[in-house]
């Protein structure tokens, strides 16, 4: 969106330099699938030897690119990713298979590769077909056009109702010899916990067996992607892929083939950052949102049972709408801790907004002050703390506020 006044409140005040991440190369284009007047494809290339992971919803009606890319993702090697938006091309049956295999083999055709090493993920409106026919001729231009600066260019290509760009980057050191990661992100509506979230795709030089690479992002996305949600919806067409071209090698970095040993180390520190920004500049555009939030939950009698009453909370349009009108409405809290289904017990809870504790032992804190409350939930960023006092539990989810503007938003998003 280039309206700078549509640009979500929370948005980055600036973007990082993103460096180039030798061994991949980027171009977007205008296939017109459904926006006009700007770019909706992205196309990266990776050189030969390149190593891929990656984690997809768990939705029971996942997209056609969803079945595409886990059926080649065991292979592990890929030296293609075509991405679209403005069309989920999900719960679009044959037709919806039939595009996905015409998309690749187009995409084939123009690199010389074979489609099994040909990763897709798609963003859009659902149930729609996806017309692969807008691809004849169009990734000839792009494979001319690949450079490798053009990630930025990419994540904005993906975006939808998004209203700004999702990109981070990091530095790490294997055996003292630095690799690059750099990521993007594309997400603001239809978001929960569920791996993934969206789709979003993160490159490293760095030279690691997809084995390695896929035990890394199992491990990353549970404090990151798997933390945050907006509305409670998982999407059919989730996708989180991470690539290792292995250029580093030539710089003298080993290659990984164990994640045993401290090899790793800073390597799994930089990425578990990179996806940890992604996640949350997710959270930060949501529809409408103008609340950054965070919930915790401690004591509770296991760290599932903990996620379990976190989400809980997060997800209730009661407690997110008191939220968007600085209402420090703790009582919704309290109702979606007990809804929850997991070990509560009312008398040993308390609850804070920051560092004011409003709730103790089933009753208002003695030492409640209206005033103090009102003035911190006027904040960008709030962070609400549930102690239920039975074990050493505990768990975070990140949310944002539920606004007038989110129902606008998805009030019309066909139309």
């Amino acid at each position: 969106m280039s309206d700078a006044a549509k640009i979500s409140p929370l948005a980055p005040k600036s973007y990082p330099d993103i460096p180039p991440v030798e061994g991949v190369r980027f171009a977007t284009g205008a296939a017109g699938i459904r926006y006009k007047g700007r770019t909706d494809v992205m196309l990266a290339l990776f050189d030969k030897g390149t190593q891929v992971a990656g984690v997809f919803t768990t939705s029971k009606c996942a997209s056609a690119p969803v079945d595409w890319c886990r059926a080649r993702l065991g292979r592990g090697k890929a030296r293609v990713l075509v991405v679209n938006s403005g069309n989920a091309n999900a719960f679009t049956g044959k037709t919806g298979a039939e595009a996905v295999k015409r998309t690749a083999a187009l995409a084939a055709e123009a690199t010389g590769v074979r489609p099994a090493d040909i990763f897709l993920a798609s963003t859009g409106v659902i149930g729609e077909p996806l017309d692969a026919s807008k691809f004849d001729g169009f990734f000839e231009k792009l494979v001319t056009e690949a450079a490798p600066d053009g990630l930025f260019a990419a994540a904005k290509a993906i975006m939808t109702t998004d209203t700004y760009p999702k990109v981070a980057t990091a530095k790490a050191l294997i055996d003292g010899i630095e690799v690059t990661i750099a990521g993007m992100a594309k997400g603001a509506g239809m978001i929960a916990p569920d791996m993934a979230t969206m789709l979003s795709f993160v490159f490293t030089d760095a030279p690691i067996s997809a084995d390695v690479l896929q035990k890394l992002l199992d491990k990353g996305v549970e404090p990151s992607f798997n933390a945050i949600t907006i509305d409670g919806d998982t999407s059919t067409s989730d996708t989180l892929l991470l690539f290792a071209t292995g250029a580093a090698a030539r710089r003298g970095v080993p290659e990984i083939d164990s994640v045993r040993g401290g090899q790793l180390k800073d390597f799994r520190r930089a990425l578990d950052e990179v996806l940890r920004d992604l996640a949350f500049q997710v959270v930060r555009d949501g529809e409408g949102a103008r609340k950054f939030v965070s919930v915790t939950v401690e004591g509770a009698t296991s760290n599932k049972s903990a996620k379990a009453i976190a989400n809980s909370i997060a997800n209730s349009p009661l407690v997110k709408t008191a939220i968007a009108g600085e209402d420090a409405n703790w009582g919704r809290i309290v109702m979606a801790v007990g809804k929850a289904g997991e070990p509560a017990e009312r008398d040993r809870l308390a609850i804070w907004f920051g560092d004011i504790r409003v709730a103790h032992k089933g009753l208002r804190d003695p030492g409640y002050d209206e005033a103090a409350v009102s003035a911190l939930m006027r904040l960008p960023e709030i962070a609400i703390r549930v102690d239920l006092g039975l074990g050493t539990g505990k768990a975070t989810i990140y949310t944002c506020d539920l606004t007038k503007e989110y129902v606008a938003i998805n009030g019309d998003y066909r139309s």
